[in-house]
């Protein structure tokens, strides 16, 4: 099978400058510098279909940027191997960089004082488009993402979850087939989010591009994701899809209960085969006057699962 993205044994570590306290450190910084070394990526090996959307999920400064930034070809690895679409991505060549896109969800590619369809514009002069087909483009997209009414209008004058259908439109202006979104409902409220994953959906459906998505809304994983992977520390720790992540986790259950006197809920979790045990022991503890059980959700599980891992695939 040709993968849209492929890795093998990637890597990137960062030389920083250490230096110690006082001016005549800082002189001395001049003749004799001392390094130290972060990992940033470790190890990580991946294949990555066309026409599927992966959930790339971490902590802040577990390894997720700088894959991403790898594979657009913004940076460089230290070791290992990677391909996007047969192209080394640091090697930035044009034909590649046509066919890829990167959508920052908290930095604008589309200029702020003037209109989006006057973005585009300009947009499409810099892919060579032809410009009768970029308009037409525009207008599809538009109507996919329901915001044809404010191509027209300023972009500094539209709310933020216009302002990110806006960008949305100019990342895929030149029909990439690699698309890296970072964020893209970042900050937007409930409405706006559902409706970038429904046009997503819709998207990929139609397109087939590939898609790595990273976000720390986790229903924008477990809602988009055909496949997950879970970083930590630099490393690749889970490979899979959500619904078997959630079948292997021990974590079914979450027992919430209050006692008497006191307005604090508490709560407890473990799987199914817990349930008599974690009933008598927390009966143990005090008068019970209200509780309840629920399934954990996916939010829940990727925390927990992130805080105790440390053991890389």
């Amino acid at each position: 099978m040709n993968y849209a993205i492929e890795t093998n044994d990637l890597g990137r570590t960062y030389k920083t400058y250490s230096k110690k306290e006082g001016l005549l450190n800082s002189f001395k910084g001049f003749y004799s510098r001392e390094y130290t070394e972060k990992i940033a990526l470790k190890g990580a090996t991946l294949q990555l279909e066309a026409g599927k959307i992966v959930g790339l999920v971490g902590a802040n400064g577990a390894g997720k940027t700088t894959l991403l930034k790898i594979l657009s070809g913004l940076i460089y690895p230290t070791s290992g191997t990677a391909t996007v679409l047969g192209f080394e991505p640091w090697r930035r060549q044009n034909e590649f960089l046509k066919q890829i896109s990167i959508l920052l969800g908290q930095k604008n590619q589309l200029w702020w004082d003037i209109t989006p369809r006057d973005s585009y514009s300009l947009l499409g002069k810099i892919y060579d488009l032809d410009l009768n087909k970029s308009r037409a483009r525009v207008n599809e997209l538009a109507h996919l993402l329901k915001c044809t009414h404010v191509l027209d209008t300023q972009l500094r004058r539209l709310s933020l979850g216009e302002r990110m259908k806006m960008e949305i439109i100019g990342s895929l202006l030149h029909s990439p087939k690699v698309l890296f979104l970072d964020e893209p409902t970042i900050g937007l409220d409930i409405v706006a989010q559902a409706a970038i994953r429904d046009f997503l959906q819709v998207y990929v459906q139609e397109y087939k591009p590939a898609i790595i998505l990273t976000s720390h809304y986790m229903d924008d994983i477990a809602q988009l994701a055909d496949q997950l992977l879970l970083m930590s520390q630099g490393q690749l720790v889970y490979n899979g899809t959500v619904d078997e992540f959630m079948q292997t986790s021990d974590l079914k259950k979450k027992l919430i209960y209050r006692f008497k006197n006191s307005m604090q809920e508490n709560e407890k979790i473990f799987n199914s085969q817990e349930l008599s045990a974690v009933l008598a022991e927390i009966v143990a503890e005090g008068d019970i006057v209200d509780i309840k059980v629920e399934e954990v959700n996916f939010e829940e599980v990727i925390r927990r699962f992130l805080a105790t891992e440390s053991s890389p695939l």
